[in-house]
């Protein structure tokens, strides 16, 4: 695969449509789309497991083997129309009962050139509606010591730290930390009706 990551073009003299939503199925224009912002942040040092730019035939196949596992709900985040990001969540193993109550948030990325609008809030909102529909009552996540500006997020989104690996991963042939995160996942009160 060519290293350059081409950015969709995308006009800014309006103010950009921002959706996210699970996908149960992707047509070939929006595996094509996953696959492009899944290598700009692959390059970019947020490959949630990559670290190196994968060719478009592996990344396809790894889209569409997402979809065939039942325990794994696939949400895109779309800016303009185009898919320039996404988020896992996992439900654990049903044999897993002393855990069926948590859910885990996996390869979170938002494509660097899809930065700055707040499509990164409202894929994790989306995820952690997504999971209170389920019935869950947490979610977990991990994430790379080097990924700060993650890590920022989702602290400032009211994920709390519980535990640090030291040798969490090995990226250029250096060994980094990672970070383990929960959040409790209260339902929302309902809304009073007004008088």
């Amino acid at each position: 695969m060519d290293a350059t990551v081409r950015a969709p073009v995308m006009a800014r003299d309006h103010a950009p449509s921002l959706s996210v939503e699970r996908v149960t199925d992707v047509t070939d224009e929006a595996l094509a789309e996953l696959c492009e912002a899944a290598s700009a942040a692959i390059m970019d040092g947020g490959g949630f497991g990559w670290v190196k730019p994968q060719p478009r035939d592996v990344l396809a196949r790894y889209w569409k083997g997402v979809l065939l596992v039942p325990e794994r709900e696939l949400f895109v985040a779309k800016l303009d129309g185009a898919i320039v990001g996404s988020a896992q969540l996992v439900r654990p193993p049903r044999n897993n009962e002393a855990q069926a109550f948590a859910a885990t948030m996996m390869h979170f990325f938002i494509a660097p050139y899809a930065r700055g609008f707040g499509l990164a809030r409202l894929l994790i909102s989306r995820v952690e509606e997504g999971a209170r529909a389920l019935g869950y009552k947490v979610l977990n996540l991990d994430v790379r010591e080097t990924q700060t500006g993650a890590i920022a997020l989702f602290e400032s989104l009211g994920f709390v730290r519980w535990g640090t690996h030291p040798a969490y991963a090995q990226v250029n042939g250096r060994v980094i930390a990672g970070h383990f995160y929960h959040k409790l996942l209260e339902a929302k009160p309902a809304r009073k009706p007004r008088a």
